[in-house]
């Protein structure tokens, strides 16, 4: 069984937990059941991510086995990765829906998507990342007590994204060390407007309400020490006519959203933003500058 998978952008400003943003940039799983557990690495990550049964594609897996009580099962697995390996756009996610899914169909449990967006939930710790990996487009998510609540939005008329990729991984567990225990009232409840805003601009496709909305009083503020150049690559982005820009996930990645008629015209905007800002990142160390459409399909079966 194949499975290819997308990136994921998450937060995206004001959605801290709780909004993902579907890209096409892919990982594809290829796997079968096996004697013992075997993983190829190629790509992003290769020779640095595990090759065994700690491999988080093969945890993932694990997990299905036992939730059908098959504990004894194990696959050989190979791994074509595309999505860079901790830069917040969601590698970790992609690995463990990959996961899930192959496991589901390689036993034909038939877990169901929500079921699958549940364990997934349970492994990251949070939905964002996992719901957009699993369904494509833009999700938002709420962790339950019981189960992650999640609506998928097919966003209207054509969204891209221009991304400038860190230099080095940030690791979301030390990204997420930075954050205080509370924020005051004053900054969430801006954030709960804003995050209305950039709901309804990706759904309604207008981006004025989606460009008033990514603003972060959450979380970026506090992580920012972690990406020390962050406002500098935002007035960039600014000079060059594109953003707001903000933190993708827990960062280094930055990004910023296009919107336009449709998929083919927002991406060919977001190129031509990302040709523009190539030579002026390059005087501060930021090298990977990649423009991409939204993924509308989420996980799929190949």
């Amino acid at each position: 069984m194949r499975v290819r998978v997308p990136a994921s952008s998450a937060n995206l400003g004001p959605g801290y937990d709780s909004f993902g943003l579907a890209l096409a940039l892919h990982n594809e799983f290829e796997a079968e059941l096996a004697d013992r557990w075997a993983v190829e690495v190629g790509g992003e990550g290769a020779g640095r991510l595990e090759a065994g049964a700690g491999n988080q594609v093969a945890r993932a897996m694990a997990r299905v086995f036992a939730e059908i009580g098959r504990r004894e099962l194990a696959a050989d697995i190979t791994c074509h990765n595309g999505i860079p390996v901790g830069r917040g756009l969601g590698s970790s996610s992609a690995a463990i829906v990959g996961g899930l899914v192959l496991g589901d169909a390689l036993t034909g449990a038939h877990l169901g998507e929500e079921r699958i967006l549940e364990i997934a939930a349970e492994i990251e710790g949070h939905a964002d990342n996992v719901a957009a990996a699993l369904y494509g487009g833009f999700t938002v998510t709420l962790d339950g007590s019981v189960a992650p609540q999640c609506a998928r939005v097919d966003p209207a008329g054509g969204v891209a994204a221009v991304l400038v990729l860190g230099e080095d991984e940030l690791p979301t567990s030390e990204s997420r060390e930075a954050l205080p225990a509370t924020v005051p009232h004053s900054d969430a409840s801006a954030n709960a407007g804003r995050a209305a805003l950039v709901a309804l601009g990706l759904a309604l496709g207008e981006p004025n309400l989606t460009q008033a909305g990514l603003c972060d009083a959450i979380h970026e503020r506090y992580r920012s020490r972690l990406v020390p150049d962050l406002d500098a690559v935002r007035s960039l982005f600014a000079a060059a006519g594109v953003g707001p820009a903000v933190l993708s996930g827990a960062g280094p990645t930055i990004v910023a959203l296009v919107q336009a008629d449709d998929d083919a015209r927002a991406l060919e905007r977001a190129r031509e933003y990302s040709d523009d800002l190539r030579p002026m990142l390059a005087g501060i160390g930021r090298t990977r500058v990649i423009a991409l459409s939204i993924d509308r399909g989420g996980a799929v079966l190949l």
